[in-house]
Formats: C-alpha cells, structure tokens, sequence
C-alpha cells in the first residue's frame, strides 16, 4: 500500500472512531464516496451516518439500501462551502436538531475523504453565519426554502446562456410585499393555475432561471406558488445595514425583509453568491470557488 493510500485509510479510521464517540451525535459524510461496510461493522457511528451526495441516482441507491441520504449541488464549492450547503439541506430536511453536535467528513469531488470539521447546531458555521438563522419559522416550507436556495446557486453558476446575471427571490408574506412593490415588465405567471407554478415543480424552477434575466425580483408565497416576477420592491429601510461592495439589489432585498416578515434571496451578479436576508440581515452566505463558462 502506498503512503497516500495508507494515510487515507488512517484518516478515516480516526474519523470513525471519533464519530463513535457519545460527544457525536451524526457523522455527515459529503461527496460520492460511500464508506466500505467493512469499515463501518461494529461501530457506533454506523447509526449516526448520513451522505450528502451530488447525483440523484447515489442518493436513490443509498435510500434503497436504507441508508439516510440528501442530494446537493454538484458545483465546485471549497471545502467548507460544500460543508456549509450539505448542512443546510439537512437542517431543512429535518435530519438534525439544535444542539446536535455534527462531525463532517468531505474531499474533492470523487476524490477520498480529506478534511474533517466539527459542527454544533445552532453554533456558528463561521463568523458571519449562523445555522439558528436558517431555521426560518414554521410559516416556511422547509421543502420550498431548499429548492430555492439550490435553484439560487444554480443561477449564480450557471448564468444565462453563459453570462452573469443575478437576481432577487422574495418568500412568504406576499400579500405586504406585492403591496410595497411594482411591475415592471409584463409577469409571465399571471393567468396560470396555482399548481402550475410551484416551485416544487422542476418544470419551474427552470422558468424561473430563464425569467431570472428580467429586471426585478420574484415573489413567492409560502408554499412555493409563484405570485409574479419582474416586480420592483419599494421599500425602504435607512436603519438598515449592509456589507460595502454590496449594491442596490442587496439594499433592496434588505429593505423589504426589514419592513415585512419575508425572507430574500439574492444571487450576485458579480460573483455569483448567494445571500439569504431576514429581518434585514443577511443570515447565510454561499460562495462557489468557479462559475460555470
């Protein structure tokens, strides 16, 4: 066995072990690499196991077999974005609870397990974002908030026919944010039927992409019914604060959370970032390493 692969096998002996520990309460392994069976007989942590795959068909493989699996965004994260996205999802899942104590493992994506972090719910994933903000409230669909954010990032990667564009999504108390908005360009989701414009449609998700290249922002009910794209948000809020190098479409969506019980979406045009804003405040910040050319 070479030294590499020796380290390796090292690496995540002690990974195991640890996660065995009654100080871990779930080991949540991110990336394509499933650990060998052999690896987990007999240990404790077996129970305590869930993956944070990239492919659909990983994740129904993993179901199958009864093991506990989310799926999230296959894009090129850093290490610690891709930590902080599987937690997330999991998080809106349902699969952790405050003051669980979460061990990571991740690598490269279908490389081997390199890096290991430690994570308490409701402690801070860094020093700008805390896990507590994301629980949003029970007014949100947890299933909603998930498909948005990932439908976020796959804006900022992917653009528009391979250039940059950026956007703002609006969720929950639509009746004050249509109040305290306009239209700016005609709305491609008026005269549709409520079940045809859910976000929890794909079909959808993928019209929200394209109309994402409209100036404005979408507003979004609660459980995930599409009100209207293209609409300007008017309101404004000179208490609130936000980050330099932040422009006008963060300002905005910082006003309306501040100024109603809605929660924002941004995705930078510049960067391809997302930011999600409650109360005015930004409460979790996404940044990919590369976009998509």
């Amino acid at each position: 066995m070479s030294e590499a692969g020796r380290l390796d096998r090292e690496f995540l002996r002690s990974a195991l072990a640890l996660a065995s520990t009654s100080d871990v309460d779930h080991l949540l392994v991110i990336g394509d690499t499933t650990i060998p069976p052999a690896d987990l007989r007999g240990r404790k942590c077996r129970k305590k196991l869930i993956y944070a795959v990239t492919a659909e068909a990983i994740g129904q493989e993993l179901l199958s077999r009864k093991e506990r699996a989310i799926v999230i965004p296959a894009y090129d994260y850093s290490r610690t974005e891709r930590v902080k996205m599987a937690i997330v999802s999991a998080l809106s899942q349902g699969e952790f609870k405050e003051g669980d104590a979460v061990l990571c493992l991740t690598g490269r994506i279908g490389r081997h397990l390199d890096t290991m972090m430690t994570m308490r719910i409701g402690g801070s994933l860094d020093d700008r974002v805390a896990i507590e903000g994301v629980k949003l409230g029970d007014e949100f669909n947890s299933q909603v908030i998930d498909a948005l954010i990932q439908l976020a990032l796959q804006i900022g990667q992917e653009g528009f026919e391979g250039h940059p564009i950026g956007t703002i999504i609006a969720i929950g108390d639509h009746n004050a944010v249509m109040e305290t908005s306009r239209q700016l360009t005609i709305n491609p989701f008026q005269g549709l039927s409520e079940s045809e414009r859910n976000v929890l449609d794909p079909r959808i998700r993928e019209a929200i992409k394209n109309f994402s290249v409209l100036d404005g922002a979408f507003v979004i009910r609660e459980d995930g019914v599409v009100l209207a794209a293209g609409r300007y948000l008017s309101a404004s809020d000179e208490n609130v604060k936000i980050p330099l190098g932040l422009g006008a479409r963060h300002a905005a969506a910082a006003s309306i959370t501040a100024t109603t019980k809605c929660i924002a979406l941004v995705v930078s045009q510049t960067s391809g970032a997302v930011r999600l804003f409650k109360e005015g405040n930004i409460v979790l910040e996404l940044h990919q390493t590369a976009r998509r050319t």
